[in-house]
Order: structure tokens, then C-alpha cells, then sequence
């Protein structure tokens, strides 16, 4: 028996039992009566913003508005359109570090921890929603579940090969407990919920 053997036999015969942790029991999961307001509070309380609309176009008439203002640079906006998805595809990210705004559509809210499904579809390229500097997320009001159970149940993780849950802009505190917006992804995050009812 070589040394190799020797260390996998030693590793096998001091295996430790296998510890299985019991399946959540589903009925006693947090269930909230109201999921889109749970969802706007817990945005908040993370730093994001949230913003009912009517339609699409409320989002161009918010972001000419801001540009108008000053509040929004347009030199580098990745949108929700398939051309802006093909432009963006294989680019760099060098190239990418230069988008200001990027508008992606989510397709789950979470109203346990306010974060958003986006699956690379959505997305373009995979690096967009961590290097912009500000993001807004569409997402439609009756999209939004209680927990993440609920979420999980809604995504088949076999029907693309990349998805991300976010929640709030980033943020760390990990220096001298001093928090810092933006240390590795967007310095803001919006979500704009549309109500498909109006």
C-alpha cells in the first residue's frame, strides 16, 4: 500500500456519520398577507427604492425626467431591449465598468429579504448588474412571493445556466465597521413594480 492509499484508507475509516438537517416544514413558513408591501419595506430597509408604475413608459418619462435634472448620466445605459441585450453581450469588462444606468427585468420578488430572480437572459451579459453604477429593476406587482421556498418552486435551474438573486445596492462594513455603498456592485438599486391591473 503506497502513501496515497494509506491516507484515503485513513480518511475512510475516520469518516464522520453523515449529518442530515430536517426539510423545513412548509406550512409553517412565513407567509405575509400583504407580500407587495413586506416587499417595499424590506427593499427600503436595505437601501433600495421602490416605485409603483402603470406601464413601461413611466420608466423613460422617470429617466428623461432625471436627465433633464442633471440626475442621470447617459453616456453608458444598458436597457431592457434585445438590441441593447446584443450590444452588451461579449463585451469586457473593461468596457462594461463605463455603464452608468443599467434596466433589467426581474421575474421574482422575495418579500422576506427584497431581493429580486434575474436569470442571464435578462441580463445581456452576466456582469452587468454588479458593475453599473445604478440599477433599476422592472419587476410586475403579482410576481412577488413570500420566502424563498416560494421563489425557488417558480425557477427551473435547468432552463439557462446562470441567475442571481440581488437585494439592495451593495454595501460592506467589513473595514473598521465603516459602511461603504457600492464596494462591489451598484452604489443604488430601484425597483419599479408595475401594476398591470391599471
Amino acid at each position: 500500500m503506497n502513501a496515497r492509499e494509506q491516507i484515503l484508507n485513513a480518511i475512510r475509516l475516520n469518516k464522520p456519520a453523515a449529518i442530515t438537517a430536517p426539510v423545513p416544514d412548509t406550512d409553517k413558513l412565513t407567509l405575509y398577507k400583504d407580500p407587495v408591501e413586506q416587499f417595499r419595506i424590506t427593499l427600503e430597509s436595505i437601501g433600495g427604492k421602490l416605485q409603483l408604475i402603470k406601464g413601461l413608459d413611466a420608466v423613460k418619462e422617470i429617466m428623461n425626467a432625471e436627465k433633464e435634472k442633471g440626475l442621470l448620466v447617459a453616456d453608458m445605459v444598458c436597457d431592457t431591449s434585445p438590441d441593447s441585450k446584443h450590444f452588451f453581450k461579449n463585451k469586457t469588462a473593461d468596457f462594461l465598468k463605463d455603464i452608468h444606468l443599467t434596466c433589467l427585468e426581474a421575474v421574482i420578488g422575495v418579500a422576506e429579504n427584497g431581493s429580486v430572480w434575474i436569470p442571464e437572459s435578462a441580463m445581456g451579459n452576466r456582469l452587468i448588474p454588479f458593475i453599473c453604477q445604478h440599477l433599476i429593476i422592472i419587476l410586475k406587482k403579482d410576481k412577488i412571493v413570500s420566502n424563498m421556498h416560494q421563489a425557488y418552486e417558480q425557477i427551473n435551474t435547468f432552463e439557462e445556466g446562470f441567475g442571481v438573486f440581488l437585494a439592495g445596492p451593495s454595501k460592506t462594513a467589513d473595514i473598521e465597521q465603516s459602511l461603504v455603498i457600492g464596494a462591489h456592485g451598484a452604489r443604488s438599486l430601484r425597483v419599479f413594480l408595475l401594476d398591470q391591473e391599471g
